[in-house]
């Protein structure tokens, strides 16, 4: 299984984006992303002399992978954080495993054993 920007979502190709295009794309509140960039450091908007926030376009990628880990995969903060960081910021498709699947076969595998 992948990490991939859910079907539907279109990230217009553009250089940056306001909180408030962020908020529409991930469907997300501001607060929510500006929690997020106290605790996922890889989140860093660029600020305007006014201090507004201006989101890259591989910002909004990895705000959608780590909404997808937490909410989808309910992943922790920490467990997303290191999931994030063993696999790159960069990576496209990071692998994710399924718990059922490997308990499953962790249970086979004793049977086995047995």
């Amino acid at each position: 299984m992948e990490i991939q920007i859910p079907p539907g979502t279109v990230i217009p190709d553009k250089l940056y984006f306001k909180i408030g295009e962020v908020t529409e794309i991930t469907d997300l509140a501001a607060y929510v992303l500006r929690f997020w960039e106290s605790e996922f450091p890889m989140i860093s908007p660029k600020r305007t002399d006014s201090g507004q926030r201006l989101y890259k376009k591989s910002d909004v990628e990895l705000i959608l992978k780590i909404k997808y880990l937490l909410y989808e995969k309910k992943f922790t903060i920490p467990g997303a954080k290191k999931f994030l960081k063993s696999h790159g910021r960069h990576n496209d498709s990071l692998p994710l495993y399924d718990l059922d699947e490997i308990r499953t076969e962790l249970r086979h595998i004793r049977t086995l054993l047995e």
